[in-house]
């Protein structure tokens, strides 16, 4: 039996973090799920057995720092599932991780592997506990505390480049840049280092994550509709950038899955 529970963040963290999500499942026999690009970094901690990334062969650690990913990848269970997720803004991970996002990017980083004692310790007590709710007072109280340290300065004007790509499927670098009142040049590389990947990536994965969330709450549109309303310069590029990031084409996707944007729906 699977459940899965969505939190909110209390408000002094919501413009740092999306949401955290919690999964059981029980079920008999292996599951397997293919996941895509969602243009937001994570935080995972494995309370149950971990999941096998089936593409590399190899097992996630058991709490890791879950980069930007550029392409999708399979998952397959190995047991029971039990797994507490952070998920941040797109552009709010640096905060408290004090790297380059983009060392992060198609990494799944093991926190033991990182030089942060405290983030270990959360790890640890994350492990331990028997209860979801004290699981999450514990991840509350460690970002409040890292919020103490002066956040950058340039964090605002990255939060009010991401509303903007949120909110209108066409727009451009410059308009970007403009937004931040940086010059190009310098939007390129803050952007890259704070969300982890570049802005041309980026627009490119939400506007596939635009697309899923059309299917989703508009299962009857057509597909040449779906590109324009999702600034696709036509249904040509739009398969071309969907088979992608999905490894499908639309029409072989719905077949396969229930469409979900796991980046417009929180």
């Amino acid at each position: 039996m699977q459940k899965f529970r969505i939190i909110q963040p209390t408000p002094a963290l919501r413009p740092f973090i999306r949401c955290y999500w919690i999964l059981q499942d029980k079920s008999v026999g292996i599951v397997s799920q293919r996941t895509l690009p969602t243009g937001c970094m994570s935080l995972v901690f494995h309370r149950g057995d971990r999941l096998k990334v089936t593409s590399r062969d190899e097992l996630q650690p058991h709490s890791f720092i879950f980069g930007q990913e550029s392409r999708y990848s399979d998952v397959t269970s190995t047991g029971d599932i039990e797994m507490i997720v952070v998920v941040f803004q797109p552009h709010a991970a640096k905060v408290f991780f004090r790297m380059p996002t983009t060392l992060l990017r198609d990494r799944n980083v093991a926190i033991a592997d990182i030089e942060n004692v405290a983030l270990y310790d959360l790890a640890r007590k994350i492990e331990d506990s028997k209860n979801h709710d004290i699981c999450i007072k514990e991840i509350e109280e460690y970002f409040c505390k890292c919020l103490m340290y002066e956040t950058p300065y340039y964090l605002p004007r990255l939060a009010e480049v991401v509303r903007h790509i949120n909110s209108f499927s066409q727009t451009n670098i410059r308009k970007l840049a403009d937004i931040a009142c940086l010059s190009e040049k310098q939007f390129s590389r803050i952007f890259s280092e704070n969300i982890g990947t570049t802005p041309k990536e980026f627009l490119r994965i939400i506007r596939l994550q635009r697309t899923l969330s059309l299917l989703q709450h508009k299962p009857e549109i057509g597909f040449a509709q779906l590109a324009y309303e999702c600034g696709y310069t036509d249904q040509s590029h739009m398969i071309k950038e969907f088979r992608l990031f999905s490894g499908f084409t639309p029409k072989e996707y719905i077949a396969r899955y229930t469409p979900v944007s796991d980046y417009f729906s929180f």
